[in-house]
Formats: C-alpha cells, structure tokens, sequence
C-alpha cells in the first residue's frame, strides 16, 4: 500500500494564477504526496481500496483575496458516480441541522410554490425536504444520483438530471438556486460562478445560497482531515464573498454554523463585476504558520494512537467519510485501527479509498468492543456516545475537531 507524505514547503510560485480573483503568484504552504486520489468512493474489496489511484496535492494561497487552492488538482482524476457516498443523511444529529436549515430558507426566501434548483444535489435529500416544507417544484442536478433511494412523499415534485451543471439549465428559470458543499470540489471556481450568473441572466429577483466548508477553521484550528484531493478549494468568509462578487453576484450575508464548521453565503445577480478583491490579511497570518501547527497536530494524533496500540486496545474510527481518509492516510494508520464504523448502510461492508479497514455498522461493536473509539468529527460526540450506550460498550470517546 501506497503512503502519504507530508510537507511543508514555504515557497511562492509566481506562475500560477488564482482560480478566485485571478492575480498572479500563490504562496504554497501544504503538500501531500501519494494521498488517495477520492475519499467517498465506496469500494467492493480490500485489494481494490489499498490499490487505489494516488494524487499529489499542493495548497496555495492568493494574498490578493485570501482564497486556498490545490494547485495540483486534476479534475480528470475524480469520479462523481453512482458509487459516490456522500449523504450524512443518517445521522440524527446532521437531519436536525438539514431540517432546520431547509425550513428557514423557505420562510425566509418565500419560496412556498416557487421553483428551486439545487446544484449538485447528492441523492437528493436537501432537495426533497425543502419540497416537502412548502417548495412547489425542485430541480436537482447531480451524476451521483440513485432515483431508488428517494422515497420520500414529496419525491414525485422532484426531478433529478443525472449530468453536471452547465448554462442551459438555466431554461428552468428557478427562484432560488441552491449548492450545499459542492463548490469546494470545483477548481475553476470563477469559471463556475461566471457561468452560474450568465445562467441566471437578467432575472434579477433569483437568490442564491451556498454552503461550504469554512476554510478559515481548517487553517486555524488546523483540521488537517479537512484537506484532501476531492476539496481542490477552500474558502473564508472574506475569499468567497470576493470570488461571488467578481463573478458578478451582489452578497447578501455570510455566517457560520454546524459548530463553525459551516460557511453559508446568500447572493442575488448584481449589475457590476467587482473589479478588484479584498485581501484577507487574518488568513495571510493563519497560514504563515500553519506547517508548525499542522506537524504538531499530526505528531500529537499518532501519539494518541501508537499508544494505545502498545497498550493492547481495540482502536476504531467513527466515520468512514472524506475525513477518515484523510485522517488515516495523513497519519499513516494500517493495522492499528481494527474497522471502522459508519451508521450509513450503503457502506457497510465496503471499503474506503486507500484505506486498509473494513466499514461496519454500530452493531459490529458488539462483537469486537473498542476500547478507543476515535470519532471523526466532535459535532457527533454526544450522539456517538448515546449509540454505544444502547449497544452495552462504553469506551473512551475521543473527536478528533
């Protein structure tokens, strides 16, 4: 099995323009080598996980207007199929969130009737629930779609393109487009967001909203499970309100939540480009010192789990998402996490990129009690500790941001 490298190089690459603002020169500061090419993929056997393609990756960053990219991305390298896992969809804690967020868009966008489209809409849950709440018809467009798995009541007022956006699904004319955690595996973002707002043309009472990873976390805190191939862009508050601008959109708002983890930013078509981006000097700072505090955070987890392998513990991992991915091939974990548990059936029994473990639902614990259950993201500690209580296994939980 191949294994990531990591390094941190400090260099500034004068011959690469940024995809946001398209200024010249980006400062690269994180490289991984060897890293899985996918992470929500969902693999038949061991041999085709551990043999998976690999991608080289390298963060820069524009001082211009604050934006992170990959500047290694290969789009080619990436396949949005049907074998394309990503819905969160399982867990209650993620349901009480979408929920939520579906029916205040729908009070406070009106949108009771109205059409709404949904870019890159995974198997079409958050689609579905805002028509369920009051939309009148959704329009999704995403190749990972499986009609079977929409059985909701409202399924029938949805209707799903298996193909990626372009410009001429603008002739379904929507009142309000939306783009969950999408935008972020997109790496000609200004290319992307142009093209959006020709789609909309001159339609000018179109809202906009996007949900997307907040960069700034990532760097800050620095969550290195939250950098891997497939998230070739990584926005702040201040890069993506840059980026929708100089495509021609007029912000609105941007705000955080899901514990911060979540950047949000509501747009409508503007009548002017902006000319010129707005630099980001907090994030400039944050990156300057992101190799010590990214290595020290890498150092401290395989620490965690190199002691308790010594010690003889069962060692699991909770979540087998992108996270996991990046988690286990960042540290370079083989045998010393035993499985790894997803609630999320259509993994079950599958394996994930690169990785060695075999997924397994909750119940699995009973026939191999962990002693140290690592969960992939803290959000889910509470709900993650409630499970294994039902199950009769109380191990020591810890998350991992």
């Amino acid at each position: 099995m191949a294994v990531t490298r990591v390094a941190f190089p400090r260099e500034f690459d004068e011959d690469v323009a940024c995809p946001c603002c398209g200024s010249r020169g980006l400062r690269i500061f994180y490289e991984l080598r060897q890293l899985p090419a996918q992470s929500c993929l969902v693999l038949e056997d061991r041999a085709e996980a551990t043999g998976f393609a690999r991608a080289d990756l390298r963060l820069g960053h524009c001082e211009a207007c604050g934006f992170v990219t990959n500047t290694a991305f290969e789009a080619e390298a990436v396949e949005y199929s049907q074998r394309y896992e990503e819905t969160q969809g399982f867990s209650p804690t993620f349901s009480r969130y979408a929920r939520s967020l579906a029916e205040r868009l729908v009070d406070r966008f009106n949108l009771a009737g109205k059409t709404v489209m949904e870019i890159g809409c995974g198997k079409g849950e958050f689609l579905t629930l805002l028509c369920e709440i009051g939309a009148g018809r959704g329009i999704g467009i995403d190749p990972a779609y499986v009609p079977s798995r929409n059985t909701s009541p409202a399924a029938g007022k949805v209707e799903v393109l298996r193909e990626f956006f372009d410009e001429s699904h603008g002739r379904f004319e929507p009142d309000f487009i939306c783009c969950r955690h999408s935008l972020e595996h997109i790496g000609d973002v200004r290319g992307f967001l142009t093209m959006l707002r020709r789609s909309i043309g001159d339609r000018a009472g179109v809202e906009v909203f996007f949900d997307i990873p907040d960069a700034g976390r990532v760097i800050r805190e620095p969550a290195f499970l939250d950098i891997y191939n497939e998230h070739c862009s990584y926005f702040t508050r201040r890069s993506a309100s840059n980026a929708f601008r100089t495509a021609g959109f007029e912000v609105t708002e941007t705000w955080l939540e899901y514990a911060d983890q979540y950047l949000l930013l509501t747009a409508r078509p503007g009548r002017t480009a902006l000319a010129r981006p707005e630099a980001d000097p907090e994030m400039l700072a944050w990156v300057a010192t992101f190799a010590e505090r990214c290595a020290a955070t890498i150092a401290h987890w395989r620490e965690v789990i190199r002691r308790s392998a010594a010690k003889g513990e069962r060692i699991v991992v909770w979540g087998s998402g992108s996270k996991a991915v990046a988690f286990l091939s960042t540290i370079g974990v083989t045998d010393e996490v035993e499985y790894v548990v997803d609630i999320n059936p259509h993994r079950h029994g599958l394996y994930m990129p690169g990785v060695v473990q075999r997924i397994e639902g909750p119940e699995h614990v009973r026939d191999a009690p962990p002693d140290l259950v690592i969960a992939m993201n803290a959000v889910y500690l509470d709900e993650i500790g409630s499970m294994l209580d039902r199950l009769g296994v109380r191990p020591v939980i810890v998350g991992v941001d």
